[in-house]
């Protein structure tokens, strides 16, 4: 089993920043692609950024140059820095990692739990 635990939302006035945390641990062999997906009320869930274990990065147009995702592969964690915030940005932010486990060497994707980001204006 593999769980991801998502840390770092909250309340932010417009120009603001935060920063998400997303861990992964379980039976872990190793991990692909890590990224962060947001969901804002009575919208589709959207890709925000996405990073390859090799550090290869990917971004929504609405936050390039405004956001920053990177991972720490010996802890197998994802983070996503996120500067210059605007209203638009409010919604339930979620982790997502591709992993291999080690009871089959099968790929998985898994999902956190999500983490609530609003941006006052």
């Amino acid at each position: 089993q593999v769980q991801l635990v998502e840390s770092g939302g909250g309340l932010v006035q417009a120009g603001g920043s935060l920063r998400l945390s997303c861990a992964a641990s379980g039976s872990i062999f190793s991990v692909n692609k890590m990224g962060w997906y947001r969901q804002a009320p009575g919208k589709q869930r959207e890709l925000v950024a996405v990073i390859t274990s090799g550090g290869d990065t990917d971004y929504a147009d609405s936050v390039k140059g405004r956001f920053t995702i990177s991972r720490d592969n010996a802890k197998n964690t994802v983070y996503l820095q996120m500067n210059s915030l605007k209203p638009e940005d409010t919604g339930v932010y979620y982790c997502n990692a591709r992993v291999q486990v080690y009871s089959t060497l099968r790929w998985y994707d898994y999902w956190g739990q999500g983490t609530q980001v609003t941006v006052s204006s």
